[in-house]
């Protein structure tokens, strides 16, 4: 199987601006960024999505979660960021490799709601979903 673009990079088979790696994480700025301060953060294991991860990669999940706090720090986001992985075909996930997006920074790129809804969708999701 050919390996995709976060393979090769991990493996250095690709450039990219790594400003981060250990033995379990990479991670990188994206090509296209979304925001002044966009780093995709891989695991250094193979794994597909989120809804592929095994009990045996809590050791990979840690170190992406600790590495995004202190690139956070290191890239002075200090006043907030967000991390956001998308799974699966509904969930926007492009590249079948497990990642996160950190993203943030200042100036004209406020990162708003997580998620704007209609007032009308709002309503609807609260009925259906009512106890």
């Amino acid at each position: 199987m050919e390996k995709n673009i976060f393979e090769k990079i991990r493996d250095g088979e690709e450039p990219a601006d790594i400003v981060f790696k250990n033995e379990y994480v990479t991670a990188f700025r994206d090509i296209y960024p979304d925001t002044p301060i966009h780093i995709l953060i891989i695991p250094n294991k193979t794994i597909r999505s989120l809804d592929d991860i095994e009990e045996e990669d809590g050791i990979y999940m840690s170190n992406i979660m600790l590495s995004a706090k202190k690139i956070a720090k290191e890239q002075g986001l200090n006043n907030g960021y967000r991390l956001i992985t998308n799974c699966g075909k509904n969930g926007h996930q492009v590249v079948p490799y497990l990642h996160f997006h950190l993203v943030g920074g200042e100036g004209e790129f406020p990162l708003g709601k997580m998620i704007t809804l209609p007032k009308t969708s709002k309503q609807k999701f609260k009925l259906k979903f009512e106890i």
